[in-house]
């Protein structure tokens, strides 16, 4: 009987550190144990869960994967302004190419459980520093990246610093100015840095249209080149093509279900339609159409 209870600790030991007992021989698992990281957050636009800090799911169509995992720089405080203690850390895609891309995500701690935030995107292979949460709930990053004339065998050597705050209602971070909320930074603001929600368009005329049910249109840009879209009806995909503050949309596709009275067709049409972009100080994303058309502006 103490044999056998010796041997069971052992086993208990040996599974806990990670090593397994197969046929006499040892084998060392590579996953790391991580679950105070777990928790779904969206990237890119698409919901990634974490187990155990990893996921790993199959790219349609192709042998390759997308990895995603948790990186680090840990930093505690409250984030949503509910007296509870959040989480915010960096956590890194692979998507079967050579980039290495990196976001930053909350986790809140709610009554309800652990929320995840939307990633915040910072750029591929860049060098992180450290994540701090001040006493207002602004997250900051600190990292280094290249140039933009920089090629990725270049040391990332030009420090950035984003400051961030979370809307509780969306879950999605905005970005702000040196940590006063309120005002945001356009030359820090990327494409990719959350899912924008259309907000209205005003034509060169004066005219100006509003969606009917604004939280049902939303467009998010991915890191590969494509980007997807909500509408009051269908969902889109296509991709995109930005150089500059050019963009042009392209390729789009939508799941083709009947929608009757929708401003789907309007939304579309203002994408094709779409000739350039640039950001505004109140964290917008103005998107300019042809001919000085008028502005379709997400926010």
């Amino acid at each position: 009987m103490k044999r056998f209870l010796a041997g069971l600790v052992f086993a208990v030991i040996l599974v806990s550190v990670g090593i397994i007992w197969i046929d006499d021989k040892t084998a060392t698992q590579t996953v790391a144990i991580d679950p105070i990281h777990d928790g779904t957050y969206v990237i890119g636009g698409r919901s990634v869960t974490l187990k155990s800090g990893y996921s790993e799911v199959a790219n349609l169509g192709s042998a390759s994967k997308t990895i995603t995992r948790y990186f680090g720089n840990d930093a505690t405080g409250d984030i949503n302004g509910d007296g509870r203690t959040d989480r915010a850390f960096l956590i890194t895609q692979e998507m079967g190419g050579s980039g290495t891309f990196f976001y930053v995500v909350g986790l809140l701690d709610t009554p309800q459980g652990k929320a995840g935030t939307d990633g915040v995107l910072l750029g591929d292979r860049i060098a992180p520093q450290n994540t701090s949460i001040d006493s207002k709930g602004i997250v900051l990053v600190n990292y280094a990246d290249r140039k933009v004339t920089d090629s990725f065998a270049s040391p990332a050597t030009e420090g950035k610093s984003l400051y961030l705050k979370l809307d509780p209602a969306t879950l999605q971070f905005g970005e702000v100015v040196q940590g006063f909320e309120g005002e945001a930074d356009p030359s820090h603001m990327t494409l990719q840095m959350k899912k924008w929600n259309w907000v209205n368009t005003i034509y060169g005329d004066g005219k100006e249209i509003k969606p009917l049910q604004a939280k049902r249109f939303s467009l998010t840009f991915q890191s590969n080149g494509k980007f997807s879209a909500t509408t009051d009806c269908n969902g889109i995909g296509g991709s995109f093509v930005s150089n500059g503050k050019t963009l042009k949309f392209s390729n789009m596709v939508s799941t083709l279900i009947g929608c009757g009275a929708s401003q789907e067709r309007a939304f579309t049409d203002m994408l094709t339609q779409t000739k350039s972009y640039s950001f505004t100080s109140k964290g917008e994303l103005i998107m300019n159409l042809n001919l000085n058309n008028g502005a379709f502006i997400f926010r």
